[in-house]
């Protein structure tokens, strides 16, 4: 039993430890437009987004660092033009005030590498009322089926 646990704590540490630490790392590890969303908080175009319409079953990890971020389950269509969930793990992700453009929002970033992923806002469904509005940009998506197969 111990042993699975120290399996757990490697892994986690090696994802910290793959976090690029300098902005010329982040630039070697990451395209153009995931440079722009995951480290200058840029945004997509709406609708734009290889995740808008995705319905399989799977998690989504950030396209940064690899860290699980959410569950497929709890992915919804919101209408707005990007990714949306209703839930997500609290530790997994850090939020802050953004009063960007004139708006006053809530940023997302990955608690992991700090990458930005998008926008929380207070109008989702039950059970917790929120809406994560994230660019698919900065996500990649685990197939639960690819998930079995390892």
């Amino acid at each position: 039993m111990s042993n699975d646990s120290s399996q757990e704590q490697t892994s986690d540490s090696e994802t910290q430890a793959d976090v690029p630490e300098t902005d010329a790392e982040w630039r070697a590890e990451l395209d153009d437009e995931e440079y722009r969303i995951l480290r200058e908080a840029g945004t997509e175009a709406p609708f734009s987004g290889e995740y808008v319409d995705h319905k399989a079953d799977g998690s989504y990890e950030c396209a940064g660092c690899g860290a699980a971020l959410f569950d497929g389950d709890t992915k919804f269509d919101s209408g707005c033009g990007w990714p949306s969930f209703y839930d997500v793990d609290d530790d997994r992700i850090e939020t802050r005030s953004d009063d960007s453009h004139g708006m006053r929002r809530t940023e997302v970033l990955c608690a992991n590498c700090g990458g930005h992923l998008g926008h929380v806002f207070e109008d989702g469904p039950e059970p917790t009322g929120k809406r994560y509005c994230i660019n698919s940009v900065a996500l990649d998506f685990e197939d639960d089926d690819t998930a079995d197969r390892d």
